[in-house]
């Protein structure tokens, strides 16, 4: 298809499985609700994903790299609503973690509106189109395939992180070993966020 296409699946591989706010999210949520609550959040985090890669390539990266004080405000932003996800996840009561009660959890549209927030996202992105696409005549349709094979890659890496989850899940089964499990994930959901910020 194009030469940088076989360095770009590793990429988008190692950008997916390794741990950030999203893969976390996933995880605590499969953890908590089941395998099946995590599915949109798998299906709206890879199509977010996915659709800033097309936004970064067709123009828009150039016009955020151009504006730093517009970069700046949306990297402060996710990192602010991800470490408030964090506190909700880490101060949720024991009642909230029974089976048997209906939340509103995060879903297609949330994790997809997400990705415009995490600023791990927004720098893979970057990364993707200046490193990957390349600036020939054929730059946009590289951009095309880019963001369809990230898609592509991304869902079943965010897939082991919820058969993870839903496996840990079946361990915690008392409320209290689950409010530990959830403890645990809102700080790494925290570090994760704030690691991203400096690198």
């Amino acid at each position: 298809m194009f030469p940088t296409l076989l360095p770009f699946l590793l990429f988008a591989f190692v950008a997916s499985i390794t741990p950030g706010p999203t893969n976390i999210l996933v995880l605590s949520n499969s953890a908590r609700y089941g395998l099946k609550a995590a599915l949109p959040i798998i299906l709206g985090a890879c199509t977010g994903a996915a659709g800033i890669v097309l936004l970064v390539g067709s123009g828009f990266g150039q016009s955020l790299a151009q504006l730093p004080k517009v970069q700046a405000t949306l990297q402060w932003a996710g990192i602010l609503w991800l470490s408030y996800l964090s506190w909700k996840i880490f101060s949720a009561p024991t009642e909230t973690i029974d089976p048997g009660v209906t939340q509103q959890r995060l879903g297609l549209t949330g994790a997809a509106s997400l990705q415009l927030l995490n600023p791990k996202t927004w720098m893979m992105a970057l990364a993707v189109v200046s490193v990957f696409a390349g600036n020939g005549s054929d730059r946009q349709s590289h951009v095309v395939y880019l963001s369809l094979a990230f898609f592509i890659v991304s869902l079943p890496c965010l897939g082991v992180w919820a058969l993870l989850g839903a496996g840990s899940g079946r361990v915690f089964r008392s409320a209290k070993a689950m409010q530990c499990f959830n403890r645990c994930m809102a700080l790494l959901l925290f570090g994760s966020t704030w690691l991203s910020a400096w690198m």
